[in-house]
């Protein structure tokens, strides 16, 4: 798919907008990351995973629409990751941006993540994402299509071809842990490491 109607699949079917976000390219502050891992959260009551499973609210009403706007929320206290939504509005539902490659503002990228011991790993990780296109909360609620956000989507050069997209389990979520709803492009580099979730181990005190 090379043009936007991945806008239009239905929020029941956020996992195919999922797959076919791969391969597209985000551009914001001078820098582009092709993304190569993504992750789809439904918020139709039955994904107990995403932010929006039991209702609206203030953080999350960016999720129900309309498509092509960026939900941003912070992890830790200190890092961001972007969601971008996609469905009809007003049923929430949106896609992860998990890692990508950067192909365009390399340097600048680096000077944002100088820990990065390999350029694969500069934007390999949702807040490592963040970083290199030094997005944050500012960012949330803004479009990523229609060029008044930071942030741009723009079509692949080329397709990725299904044979070479893998789905499994979701990372960073305690609940629905295990729903193959993360998609990545096989073999790629800069797709992040994979943690099965751990429950925390209860100590007598």
């Amino acid at each position: 798919m090379n043009d936007y109607s991945w806008l239009r699949i239905p929020a029941a079917d956020v996992d195919r907008a999922a797959r076919e976000l791969l391969g597209w390219r985000l551009t914001a502050n001078g820098v582009t990351a092709r993304l190569t891992e993504v992750e789809a959260y439904s918020g139709l009551g039955q994904d107990p995973a995403s932010h929006a499973h039991r209702g609206m609210t203030a953080r999350n009403e960016v999720m129900f629409g309309p498509a092509g706007m960026l939900y941003v929320y912070q992890i830790y206290g200190m890092h961001f990751c972007a969601n971008v939504v996609c469905g009809e509005e007003g049923v929430a539902s949106a896609v992860l941006l998990r890692a990508g490659e950067v192909v365009d503002g390399l340097e600048t990228a680096r000077s944002r993540r100088p820990a990065a011991k390999h350029d694969r790993d500069l934007a390999a990780g949702p807040a490592k994402l963040m970083q290199v296109l030094a997005l944050d909360r500012r960012a949330n609620a803004t479009s990523v299509v229609d060029g008044t956000g930071p942030a741009t989507l723009t079509p692949p050069v080329e397709p990725v071809p299904a044979a070479e997209v893998v789905a499994g389990p979701r990372v960073g979520v305690t609940s629905a842990h295990d729903v193959p709803w993360r998609f990545w492009i096989k073999g790629d580099p800069t797709v992040s490491g994979y943690r099965r979730h751990t429950p925390r181990q209860r100590t007598r005190s």
